[in-house]
């Protein structure tokens, strides 16, 4: 009786800290959203060491130092550490269900944009992405990010949550191999007729059946099941992996033991002012710049999506501790650089672990305790393939799609805006280009409409600046960077 006494009093400090029974969730549930979230996220332990790992720097280096080869392990280990702190300090902090890691697309600008530029090494490019970091967490302080965030009518929110539903839509059919670059057109349907998809497939179905049916854990339970498959497939048929292998996993779940000391020598590994010395000044304005608008618009359409979708949103559209939110996420950007493994940011398929019913930060403390985890047992990580968490972003991106009924779609004033912001997102594969192109239409209705004093002077300013953001490489071009 004494243990039972004892221990309540702690379960209720987490609940009241939390906010777990006040936002009609529970501790079970909680726990359960922040592992599917985690192993829906968990592809980035190999596609941001994929991405940083594998070219040499302006200097011919590799990141970590050295010519003979990339150290996978290392930029592994690094991301996963930073991505287990962020998302701890995301869900201690803002308490809301968001998980951070290194941010796909972002690490991609930073491995052949920036690095690759003669003469920069690594340490440079990763210093332009704390500098970034810096500049947003300024913005942050100073009320602007959110004030610019609370100017976006709230109609054009929804329809960023909807888009955003069709775009984690697409990566997962995407990484499950069910679209594919077309031959002649934008994309195709891949082939069906291999054991991933079938993997996928079989995922997809259970999960359908589990969530129609309301069973607890569904989302959990059908990557558990699929993955479980694709172990037995890959290490009795000796599938093989993507993409020399067509019909092969997009990642190969092979078992490869379940113990692995990390190396977390990248850390610090940053040189905040030495791309001064190798690229111009305008050139660094510009990386800069893109680099910013990116991370500034990617995490408030997220999180938006993320409160849509958790039924966290005021009457504005505006999610709790909003403010906090972009703190952190702020903070993830300059972390990603110290670490040398590129700008940490929320995660769209943080919505995973809400449609499994997480509510809370205590969702992204989970998360964040088994990327911690993954920093040890890296073996084990990479058992789950593409194929077996795909199904959950499908699913999830239905429920986010249910939102679209939030737009009054009569009102030219806002159903253009939204219209070109659902569609360019997903085509595009980018949050913020489908966010700009509704922000500049937006603009463009209402002034052709003239109604010029219902635009908020913030719509204004952050209009113009993404078509400066558009017209980045153009400019480059012009003066000949």
């Amino acid at each position: 009786m004494s243990s039972v006494n004892a221990s309540a009093p702690a379960r209720g400090a987490l609940d009241r800290f939390f906010k777990i029974t006040e936002r009609g969730s529970t501790l079970g549930r909680e726990i359960r959203g922040g592992l599917v979230t985690f192993l829906a996220m968990s592809y980035i332990l190999v596609l941001n060491p994929l991405i940083l790992g594998t070219v040499p720097d302006g200097t011919g280096q590799m990141l970590g130092g050295g010519t003979d080869g990339p150290n996978l392990a290392m930029i592994a280990s690094a991301t996963a550490l930073i991505a287990g702190i962020m998302s701890i300090l995301m869900g201690a902090i803002a308490n809301f269900p968001l998980a951070l890691a290194a941010g796909l697309g972002l690490n991609a600008v930073v491995a052949f944009s920036i690095a690759g530029i003669p003469n920069v090494t690594w340490a440079d490019a990763m210093g332009l992405i704390v500098i970034e970091g810096i500049i947003i967490l300024i913005l942050v302080l100073t009320g602007f990010r959110e004030a610019v965030f609370r100017a976006v009518p709230k109609e054009l929110k929804t329809a960023i949550g909807v888009g955003i539903g069709l775009f984690i839509t697409l990566i997962g059919l995407s990484n499950a191999g069910i679209v594919t670059p077309g031959s002649g057109t934008i994309v195709a349907m891949g082939n069906l007729g291999t054991f991933p998809v079938l993997v996928f497939v079989i995922g997809l179905v259970l999960t359908i059946i589990l969530h129609v049916r309301r069973v607890p854990g569904a989302l959990l339970i059908s990557i558990l099941v699929a993955t479980v498959l694709a172990v037995i497939l890959e290490n009795t048929l000796h599938i093989g992996a993507r993409p020399d292998n067509p019909a092969g996993f997009n990642s190969a779940p092979k078992f490869d033991g379940v113990f692995a000391l990390p190396d977390f020598s990248l850390l610090g590994q940053f040189d905040l002012l030495g791309s001064f010395e190798n690229i111009g000044v305008i050139t660094i304005v510009l990386l800069v710049f893109s680099l910013m608008l990116a991370d500034f618009f990617d995490t408030m359409g997220t999180m938006v999506a993320i409160g849509g979708e958790a039924k966290l949103l005021d009457a504005e559209g505006n999610p709790p501790r909003s403010k906090w939110i972009l703190l952190v996420d702020s903070l993830g950007a300059i972390a990603g650089g110290a670490g040398s493994v590129s700008s940490n940011t929320a995660f769209v398929e943080s919505s995973a672990g809400v449609g499994e019913g997480a509510r809370t930060g205590l969702a992204s403390v989970v998360t964040g305790i088994a990327f911690l985890l993954s920093t040890l047992f890296a073996p084990l990580v990479a058992l789950v393939p593409y194929e077996a968490a795909a199904p959950a972003l499908v699913l999830v991106g239905f429920l986010m799609m249910t939102q679209i009924a939030g737009v009054d779609w009569k009102n030219v004033d806002i159903g253009i805006p939204a219209f070109l912001t659902i569609a360019i997102m997903p085509f595009t594969y980018s949050i913020s280009d489908g966010i700009g192109a509704g922000f500049i239409a937006f603009v463009i209705v209402k002034l052709a409409r003239g109604k010029v004093r219902e635009i908020h002077w913030l719509m204004w300013l952050v209009s113009l600046l993404f078509v400066v953001y558009f017209l980045v490489d153009p400019i480059q071009v012009w003066l000949g960077l």
